[in-house]
């Protein structure tokens, strides 16, 4: 009797080790799926009078949409998930659960062999309203406008999945981006503003549009050319990595050329203005002075900035 009850208890211990280790790796599997290291914020200053802890709660479940939901189908290492932030700003209180404000998005990427982050994207969205009720669970539905909260920020993490994809290989985030351009497409009867082209020339359905219009397909090359094949070099073969990324201005160039309005060129330099003074401060003189030649004719709104490449010493 004796032997017998050390086997079953045995049994029992392997059996408890056994449901334990597939815990794990179903948690480690789990873990490993998530894209995100995203930090959302929530600020109602301007709404007086309201429940704060709505707030507290709303941006609790948002950080646990956008960090805890699998978003592709590729594993994911804790030092590769993607560094963002959304901070979003509520203006106005419409209803007792429904809401107006603005939403801006800043991604970091890392750069290679270095520990130099750039800056990805910089995007405001002056469109964002949204009905929230408390403790009760986000839906989001890719097939419809259930929910456009979730909606917002669904396409937001495609726009990010998409930027970040191209930024390694070329045109690699078009998976992503036809995600966020069939979420625009299925909220073109939404109520809310920010989906549809007539509203505004700086929405997100203009966003996407520019993206995938293969017109401007030159700005999606820009961006690999400026990352991939731009910074990630700069720390073993400087000069070669900036003359690639002179070269990326070409592209940016011809988009202007060929639509000076497009909303895709105010969303790069909203990132890298201040990045390409940086880069190129320190560029021999020809150079500077064909990359300012660019810079200020497809960005005449930041040509101060420019002209300090200019005033840097020479090389």
């Amino acid at each position: 009797m004796g032997c017998l009850k050390a086997i079953q208890t045995g049994n029992s211990v392997m059996k408890r080790c056994f449901f334990i280790l597939l815990f794990a790796v179903a948690v480690l599997s789990e873990a490993l799926g998530q894209e995100f290291r995203c930090n959302i914020s929530v600020s109602a200053e301007r709404i007086q009078g309201a429940n704060r802890n709505l707030f507290y709660t709303m941006q609790s479940d948002l950080y646990e949409f956008i960090n805890n939901r699998r978003w592709t189908e590729h594993a994911y290492s804790m030092e590769e998930r993607i560094e963002c932030n959304m901070f979003i700003r509520l203006d106005e209180q419409i209803s007792a659960d429904e809401f107006k404000g603005s939403i801006q998005i800043q991604v970091k990427r890392p750069v290679f062999n270095s520990s130099y982050e750039t800056t990805l994207l910089n995007i405001k969205d002056n469109d964002f309203q949204c009905k929230y009720v408390e403790f009760q669970p986000l839906e989001f539905n890719e097939t419809s406008n259930r929910d456009n909260l979730t909606n917002i920020i669904a396409f937001y993490a495609y726009i990010i999945l998409g930027f970040d994809y191209d930024s390694f290989s070329r045109e690699g985030g078009t998976p992503y981006f036809e995600k966020a351009q069939a979420i625009v497409n299925n909220s073109q009867n939404a109520r809310e503003k920010g989906w549809r082209a007539f509203e505004s020339e700086r929405n997100r359905y203009w966003l996407i549009e520019n993206i995938m219009n293969r017109s401007y397909s030159g700005m999606r090359d820009c961006y690999f050319n400026y990352h991939r094949m731009g910074l990630d070099m700069m720390a073993d073969k400087t000069e070669e990595g900036r003359s690639n990324i002179a070269e990326a201005m070409k592209s940016v160039q011809q988009v202007f050329r060929r639509r000076p309005s497009t909303y895709i060129l105010q969303i790069f330099f909203d990132a890298k203005s201040d990045e390409l003074v940086n880069i190129f401060s320190k560029s021999y003189p020809d150079e500077r002075n064909r990359v300012v030649a660019i810079l200020n004719e497809v960005d005449p709104s930041n040509g101060s900035k420019y002209q300090k490449i200019q005033e840097s010493e020479s090389f």
